[in-house]
């Protein structure tokens, strides 16, 4: 047996510190503690007792505290998995502790107003590399988190070039990698139009066509719920999603999720003119642009 050490086999950090272990952050310590490739060392933070409790209990931290200062002190990288409503705020608290030379990132789902609130805050001797992993379910909490969540999904790097070094970023994009995950570069600007059509917009529609169902008259509202079809189980799925987190979002991508629903109204509008004038081959040129769309997402793993 050849029992040499490769640096895929050595782990990537010696202490990793993950506040806010929700889905995502807690996925990321069931993928550390499961394979022990991205920290030898790993360290939960929460200001709520019961998800402290519970990140304990699953076992998939060192240590678990809910005091920031200390849990950054000495970590090799600090990853904020917190709402991005909050990000400026954590990020505050969390660097001024952060010894020189450790990385700073973070899983914000919208990259601008993130980076915006977490600039003032940067030292010279911090890299930060801010990250966004394309996963996720309807639930939330620690409870949630499992180690294959990032398998085969991207996750968006917008590295930033006045803080961050290409050891950071490389270190960064390895972190998720392990993780089983795709990564790709991008501006942060570009992110957010990508992200406002393909993940901020559906989610929009989905709650407000829970909404819309909801208002309906009694009667019909109780054939909706008792009759419900695929196509509207699939949004309710996404509308189970947590509420405080996507206010964040839908308020910090305002004008790329505005801009999105302008040109899908547009559309819909277009689709609404074809069903009245019967304009068959518009209605199935749109079905059909779907259709292949599906197929392009099955066959790039992504489905």
């Amino acid at each position: 047996m050849d029992d040499r050490t490769t640096a895929s086999d050595t782990p990537l950090f010696d202490t990793l510190t993950v506040i806010g272990p929700g889905l995502i952050g807690s996925s990321v310590l069931h993928r550390a503690r499961r394979d022990g490739m991205l920290a030898r060392r790993l360290i939960a933070v929460d200001n709520n007792p019961t998800f402290r409790q519970r990140v304990w209990d699953l076992g998939i931290a060192d240590e678990v505290t809910e005091n920031v200062a200390p849990a950054v002190a000495e970590a090799d990288c600090v990853m904020l998995c917190v709402p991005v409503g909050v990000m400026g705020e954590v990020a505050a608290t969390a660097i001024p502790a952060m010894r020189p030379g450790a990385i700073l990132t973070d899983t914000g789902s919208t990259k601008v107003s993130v980076i915006d609130a977490i600039r003032p805050s940067l030292r010279p001797d911090i890299s930060y590399v801010p990250a966004h992993p394309m996963a996720g379910t309807e639930f939330s909490g620690p409870d949630a988190g499992f180690a294959t969540l990032f398998e085969n999904r991207w996750c968006l790097l917008t590295p930033l070039p006045e803080t961050s070094s290409d050891m950071a970023v490389s270190a960064v994009e390895s972190l998720w990698q392990r993780c089983g995950a795709r990564t790709k570069d991008m501006t942060p600007e570009h992110h957010d139009r990508v992200c406002a059509i393909v993940s901020h917009l559906p989610h929009l529609l989905a709650f407000t066509i829970c909404g819309t169902a909801d208002d309906l008259a009694d009667q019909t509202r109780s054939e909706v719920l008792d009759f419900a079809a695929s196509g509207f189980r699939d949004f309710t799925r996404i509308a189970a999603s947590d509420p405080i987190m996507w206010r964040d979002i839908f308020l910090s991508n305002r004008d790329a999720i505005l801009e999105m629903l302008a040109r899908f109204t547009e559309d819909a509008q277009a689709m609404a003119r074809a069903i009245r004038w019967a304009d068959s081959d518009y209605i199935v040129d749109r079905i059909e642009r779907g259709r292949q769309i599906r197929r392009s997402l099955i066959e790039n793993h992504q489905a």
